[in-house]
């Protein structure tokens, strides 16, 4: 008991504040939902982000230094945004699959931390389930991140494809949108270390408890 008393010390105040976090969150978004359907004005969920940068395509420095008064030899690249000042229902579809995806992310990462540090400060740190959680989240964190990535530089080409048609919907502009998330990648891969190290840890446990 004084073992487990001593895990939920050490786990404080990180679980205090994810599980603050976590409910603030639902409720705005339960706030949110509730507004909306009460007024057309005020929508559950819907970026009003309708740009789109494309920075592979560029004027030439020639075209592009007068306009922008360069001097003393300077060049100048003008990189396009993209923006629809009225979005169509199709446009604004796009542009929500290019946010949502990364709020769901959030919610379900903060979620399964909540669950792991709650089962953690109750059981213990070094057990198998806390272990197989870690596991889980890491996992989450892992795929999740990718395709959150991979669903916003599509939904983004096709958006883009929609306003120019320089740069029509392709799997070329897709991979030109698509940025890997470093440290979401990094993070995840830490987390799962750390599964395997909660485990080794808890045999050890049950080892010494068993003895005991």
């Amino acid at each position: 008991m004084v073992s487990v008393t001593q895990d939920r010390k050490l786990l404080e105040p990180l679980s205090t504040l994810v599980s603050v976090v976590l409910r603030l969150l639902i409720g705005l978004l339960l706030a949110s939902f509730v507004l909306s359907l009460f007024s057309s004005s005020a929508p559950f969920w819907e970026s009003t982000d309708n740009c789109i940068t494309a920075d592979w395509i560029s004027a030439t420095p020639g075209t592009a230094g007068p306009v922008f008064n360069a001097t003393g030899g300077a060049q100048v690249q003008a990189i396009p945004q993209y923006c629809a000042d009225n979005p169509d229902a199709g446009q604004r579809v796009l542009t929500a699959l290019g946010s949502l995806p990364s709020l769901l992310l959030l919610i379900g990462g903060l979620a399964l931390l909540n669950g792991l540090l709650t089962s953690a400060a109750k059981d213990g740190v070094y057990r198998v389930e806390t272990a197989s959680k870690l596991r889980f989240l890491g996992w989450w964190l892992l795929i999740g991140s990718l395709i959150t990535d991979l669903v916003r530089a599509t939904a983004q080409a096709a958006l883009l494809g929609t306003m120019t048609g320089d740069a029509s919907f392709s799997a070329e502009n897709v991979m030109q949108l698509t940025s890997l998330p470093y440290l979401a990648v990094l993070t995840a891969l830490g987390l799962l270390t750390f599964a395997r190290i909660t485990r080794a840890g808890a045999a050890m446990r049950e080892d010494l408890e068993g003895t005991v």
